[in-house]
């Protein structure tokens, strides 16, 4: 079994790592803008989330919570293919990032690891994000760390310490879960355990997922890491 000496806390992260966001922002595209490839637009939007918090954590503007950033990508986006889209189904549309699939195996691997840690959704979702995705996804978390607590985004290293000060706990006392190597890269920098959870189809079709990354641990599943941390 893995050294699990001293972890307090797994924290995880949400989009692609504990729900399937490609599979539930292209259902919710395809019902209001009837496109003929609704996954290619998700993905091209999902593909504007790292330039969009990269511009707020280089200073070139304002800190803005990520509803306001997914609106302003979207604004660009529909703009750019030429969609039109009334006001009130832009605001549909950000909401879809509200309610997203979990993964088959996240809500029975997550409720295993319950019985011996602490868990934490940490996001780079906002806070009111977060807890009505966590809510209605049925995610057995104690607790929700939005990136918005710090106003900064991963993987600046004050999301990821300011979530361990949040828990009283030192960074080496969690473990952090993620399908992303930046994610796990910016963990790592910060003084938490990591653990790369791959997931092959995360990002669709359209984008090659994370295959691999630096991490203490690999795993496939939220249930094979119910395995290696609390087996039986």
């Amino acid at each position: 079994m893995w050294d699990v000496d001293g972890i307090q806390v797994i924290a995880c992260d949400i989009f692609g790592t504990t729900v399937d966001w490609y599979t539930g922002v292209t259902r919710q595209v395809e019902e209001i803008l009837r496109l003929n490839d609704p996954g290619a637009f998700a993905s091209e939007w999902r593909a504007m989330y790292q330039p969009s918090m990269a511009r707020v954590r280089n200073g070139e503007r304002e800190w803005a919570y990520l509803d306001t950033l997914h609106r302003e990508s979207l604004d660009e986006l529909v703009a750019r293919h030429g969609v039109d889209v009334g006001v009130a189904d832009r605001e549909r549309l950000v909401r879809a990032w509200h309610r997203l699939p979990a993964w088959p195996d996240s809500v029975s691997g997550l409720a295993r690891l319950s019985l011996h840690y602490t868990l934490a959704a940490l996001s780079n979702g906002g806070f009111a994000l977060l807890t009505n995705l966590v809510k209605s996804a049925g995610l057995p978390f104690d607790c929700v760390l939005s990136a918005e607590l710090a106003r900064a985004y991963k993987p600046d290293a004050a999301v990821y310490r300011r979530a361990a000060e949040l828990l009283d706990v030192h960074p080496r006392e969690v473990l952090m879960v993620a399908a992303h190597t930046w994610d796990i890269d910016g963990a790592r920098a910060a003084g938490m355990r990591t653990a790369f959870l791959v997931r092959p189809g995360e990002k669709g079709p359209h984008q090659e997922a994370d295959r691999k990354a630096d991490a203490d641990l690999t795993v496939s599943s939220f249930t094979e890491l119910a395995d290696v941390l609390s087996p039986a």
